[in-house]
């Protein structure tokens, strides 16, 4: 017996209906960002090695998805090499191209190789796919879209405020209650220097990171096991649990800060981000985290999440400040900041609550009866007139049983079914059935544009 097909874990297939629903996830979030000022770009799916290594961390470079070389790959190994089990010897030598694992660095070195054709500031959307090599989980895939919004080449944090007014104005438009969490890359350095552990500022933001999945005592031991003292420990748990409205945990934590030039600056940063946003009252909370870190190398200022408020899932949206991205790629002092929608949670969510609008679900608004060949090449003409007026329409292509096209109206939802027998062909009409209520109506094809078109 021959193995049932199967498709890699992690990912998924979509059925028509479930295209429908993302393409409404896409067509609200695109919508959004041109009114918004941004301009699409798309880059290639896979790109060097040399481009993507390094720029996500230890962790992040062991998710990458990398692509044998073309042809003979075995060619260039050292065999002394595969002996001893030197895998990162092994995957330069057999690797020269990954599949992207986000849609920020490639966008990083699109802004780098084309500098000469933008204008700065240059502000860009992009709705592509991404893959990182994770554990597949709820919520959690290995190919999953990311709906990215950026800009570079201004430092002004107006931009922060306008993202945050975007993330407000699209969750409000799919329905999804959600928190926009806040946090600056500027102040976990200054946590870091207060703690006197300048050295191991990327171990604490990567177990911190964790602190939502794994939970406050396994960050503890986490760092414990990373070399930072139990006292640093015990001094940083009360910085990170913090209660309290927004001003007073930017207070208290400013008390902590004062020594930290940097930590200072961060808070500053990050009053003026919450005055912005709070002035343009988004009905989204906008909550202070300090314990947000979000585990990305990259990030130098503000770092945005976002978590819906009705249903146990991960972050459906995230992003950040980075001033030093493009300079790994020969462009220093282009600063950027930018968010990302993640497209597959987003739509986990709007299942989980039914949140789509009815009409997303429809088929082709009106089905032709198929009764012979006359008939059909009618209905065909009408359905050409039908489609011109932008009105969807198709035509059954067997001259089947009625029984069986009727049942094939409403397995797909269609509203209406059009039938054109022999009277209907000898008068020049259609006779329409409106499926919900079962009514019928003799209709001339101009009448039935002009009906349906109104609907």
């Amino acid at each position: 017996m021959a193995q049932k097909p199967s498709i890699p874990k992690g990912t998924r297939d979509f059925s028509p209906i479930e295209m429908a629903r993302r393409n409404y996830i896409f067509d609200t979030i695109r919508e959004a960002f041109g009114l918004f000022g941004y301009k699409q770009i798309e880059t290639p799916s896979m790109e060097n090695l040399s481009t993507l290594m390094g720029k996500y961390g230890e962790e992040g470079d062991k998710l990458l998805f990398k692509i044998l070389n073309s042809g003979d790959f075995m060619k260039s190994v050292n065999h002394a090499d595969i002996e001893n089990g030197n895998l990162p010897k092994l995957t330069n030598q057999l690797c020269e191209k990954g599949l992207r694992y986000d849609l920020t660095v490639p966008f990083a070195r699109f802004v780098v190789q084309h500098r000469a054709d933008l204008q700065m500031p240059f502000k860009r959307f992009q709705i592509q796919p991404v893959w990182r090599a994770d554990r597949p989980q709820k919520g959690r895939y290995r190919e999953f879209y990311q709906c990215d919004a950026d800009v570079v080449g201004s430092d002004s944090l107006h931009n922060e405020v306008e993202l945050l007014s975007l993330i407000d104005f699209v969750m409000v438009r799919l329905g999804i209650n959600v928190a926009i969490k806040l946090n600056n890359r500027k102040i976990l350095a200054g946590i870091a220097e207060v703690l006197g552990a300048e050295d191991k500022i990327v171990d604490i933001t990567v177990a911190i990171d964790k602190i939502d999945k794994i939970g406050l005592e396994n960050v503890n031991r986490e760092l414990l096991e990373k070399g930072l003292s139990e006292d640093a420990i015990s001094r940083l748990e009360p910085i990170l649990t913090l209660t309290g409205s927004n001003a007073e945990k930017l207070d208290r934590l400013g008390s902590l800060l004062s020594a930290s030039e940097e930590g200072m600056k961060g808070l500053a940063e990050l009053r003026e981000v919450l005055e912005g946003i709070e002035a343009l009252e988004p009905k989204a909370d906008v909550e202070v985290d300090f314990s947000l870190a979000r585990g990305l190398n990259y990030y130098t200022g503000t770092i945005i999440e976002v978590k819906a408020k009705d249903v146990e899932i991960g972050s459906i949206t995230g992003g950040g400040r980075y001033d030093n991205l493009t300079g790994v790629f020969g462009m220093p002092g282009l600063s950027g900041v930018g968010i990302s929608f993640g497209a597959d949670r987003i739509y986990d969510v709007l299942n989980q609550l039914n949140l789509y609008p009815d009409e997303i679900s429809a088929s082709v608004k009106v089905l032709f009866i198929n009764f012979g060949k006359a008939e059909a090449r009618r209905a065909e003409q009408i359905i050409a007139v039908l489609r011109r007026a932008g009105i969807s329409a198709q035509l059954y292509p067997d001259a089947a049983k009625m029984k069986k096209q009727m049942n094939y109206a409403n397995a797909e939802g269609v509203p209406y079914v059009a039938i054109i027998g022999e009277d209907e062909l000898k008068d020049g009409k259609v006779t329409l059935k409106n499926m919900s209520t079962g009514d019928q109506q003799q209709l001339t094809s101009e009448e039935l544009v002009e009906l349906l078109g109104a609907k």
